[in-house]
């Protein structure tokens, strides 16, 4: 496998110099200074991937270049913001990236409840507790007609939670839930997400499903001429949200999406973090079916209860087989005669890392245990399959 990890440009307190010495080769960034809908402009690509290049490192990998609002709803100018994803495919090829990286998801990209999770040993994780989030949808946000989306027994639980927590608490959740788009600094606020949320009162999943595939039929084309996979990232979590459908959740989904298109440069960049926070998923088989359009893989786990609750696991010792996940991947790269590019997502913030500051999911130390144990894994298998 190819390694990477996720940087998120100038500004992102993990320097490149950390990232290499953590034993990758490649970083995966994206231009984040742009709005969604915006022109990426070559001049800007080749700035940034000579920053890369500079500190001994490659740049393959956008991660992620967004789909504007206005293209999932298929309203306002989408059209103009879809010509301006077309042509920043062929910006981004012209310097030699070869996998762009998107999701789909509606209004919010993932979402926590608690990014700064405890765990026994003192480390820190990121942490989805249903009751919590239910708490912030109905007694927060006052999203209008929450309550008829949820059980009696789960309004209960949620009031209980609610009426646990000071006012600190409170606000914690709010902001673990108001968060903006990995690689900003800005939390959205009721107001802006409630305004949002009303944009998509009559867009169904069947009509965001139709819109993606819309889309795709118009960039899947350019990006094939330009020598670019792209691959889409899954839902997190991988189901219904805030009253918002979600369409890349399920092994089903994944299967629509790619007889929608059926060229090979439209796949998956797949979570195994992501699709594995699902019981109903099952990530060995989702990797047989899809592993020839798998173009970018999110090595991470997560361990859940009953009750829907999940947190960021490590990275080996989650609920999906790790071992199994990377075995597959061996048999895929030897069938296709490739290396995918990899990278761990989503580290504990751990050791000297618990006084800084990182983006939630993305301290140093945390990311380069679980990269040093999928590499472990990945390399011992390398040596008993020769």
């Amino acid at each position: 496998m190819h390694y990477t990890m996720r940087w998120f440009g100038p500004h992102d307190p993990v320097r490149l110099s950390d990232i290499r010495q953590a034993g990758c080769d490649g970083v995966v960034t994206a231009l984040h200074q742009y709005e969604p809908g915006a022109l990426w402009p070559s001049e800007e690509i080749k700035k940034r991937k000579e920053m890369i290049e500079k500190a001994g490192l490659t740049w393959t990998v956008v991660e992620s270049l967004p789909v504007s609002e206005d293209i999932k709803r298929r309203t306002g100018e989408y059209i103009n913001h879809i010509n301006n994803y077309k042509q920043s495919i062929r910006n981004l090829a012209q310097h030699g990236i070869k996998v762009i990286t998107y999701n789909f998801m509606p209004v919010l990209d993932w979402i926590r409840t608690n990014v700064s999770y405890e765990l026994p040993d003192g480390s820190r994780a990121l942490y989805f507790e249903k009751a919590s989030f239910i708490a912030f949808d109905v007694f927060m946000l006052k999203r209008p007609g929450a309550e008829s989306d949820y059980t009696d027994s789960e309004l209960a639980l949620a009031k209980q939670k609610l009426d646990s927590l000071d006012e600190e608490g409170k606000e914690a959740v709010f902001k673990s839930c108001t968060t903006a788009l990995p690689g900003t600094t800005r939390d959205f606020t009721a107001e802006e997400i409630l305004a949002a949320l009303q944009q998509y009162r009559n867009v169904s999943p069947s009509k965001l499903k139709e819109n993606l595939f819309l889309f795709l039929k118009e960039v899947v084309p350019v990006a094939a001429e330009a020598g670019v996979s792209l691959a889409i990232h899954p839902d997190d979590p991988p189901y219904p949200v805030l009253g918002l459908p979600r369409i890349v959740s399920t092994e089903q989904d994944l299967a629509d999406i790619l007889d929608a298109v059926t060229l090979q440069e439209n796949g998956l960049c797949f979570c195994t973090g992501s699709l594995g926070a699902r019981p109903d998923n099952d990530i060995i088989n989702m990797l047989k079916r899809f592993g020839d359009r798998v173009h970018f893989l999110h090595l991470r786990n997560t361990k859940r209860d009953d009750n829907g609750n999940f947190y960021e696991a490590g990275h080996i010792t989650g609920d999906t087989d790790m071992f199994s996940v990377i075995k597959e991947v061996h048999e895929i790269q030897r069938r296709r005669k490739i290396s995918l590019p990899m990278r761990p997502d989503h580290g504990h913030q751990m050791l000297d890392d618990l006084n800084k500051t990182f983006y939630p999911g993305y301290s140093a130390i945390g990311r380069l245990k679980g990269l040093a144990e999928l590499r472990g894994v990945d390399y011992a298998l390398e040596r008993m399959e020769s």
